[in-house]
């Protein structure tokens, strides 16, 4: 029976997002991306404790790797728990590095991660994006369209 609750913490459908991207940014391109996990690492992120709000992506001797990436420590972890903020590699083909690494050069594109999920072997990967940060106006248009856009839903609703 204490097996069952056990298997009833862990969720097999990981879908965690982080919301605040799609404010600040605007999308270019879209990618998944594996992640070196260590220890406990994946039994928090089957708990749901992770942190993407902060995150970002930066190249390091033409590898990829993800900061600030906050995967909170294992309750049931001794001494082999992970360390929650430590710098985790991203798991990419080499031609989809190298398309990053010439288009995060240029002026103000960065990587940032969009959300975290399990697949249907229960490998956690990264879903990344190339982006580029939104300015004041850009932010109050987008506003402006989903404030236009739900008013229409209402009124469609209502007929």
């Amino acid at each position: 029976m204490a097996v069952k609750k056990e298997k009833d913490k862990f969720s097999n459908n990981i879908n965690i997002r982080n919301k605040k991207a799609s404010f600040e940014y605007s999308f270019i391109e879209t990618y998944v991306a594996g992640i070196v996990l260590s220890g406990t690492e994946i039994k928090s992120i089957r708990m749901g404790l992770v942190n993407l709000q902060e995150a970002y992506c930066f190249f390091n001797r033409d590898e990829l790797f993800v900061k600030s990436l906050h995967i909170s420590k294992y309750n049931q972890g001794t001494h082999y728990n992970h360390e929650p903020m430590r710098e985790r590699k991203l798991l990419m083909k080499r031609k989809e590095l190298n398309k990053l690494l010439g288009k995060s050069e240029e002026n103000g594109v960065t990587i940032i991660p969009i959300r975290i999920f399990t697949n249907d072997r229960g490998f956690a990967k990264l879903e990344i994006a190339l982006a580029k940060g939104k300015k004041l106006f850009d932010k109050r248009e987008d506003i402006k369209s989903k404030d236009v856009k739900r008013e229409l839903e209402k009124i469609v609703r209502l007929k």
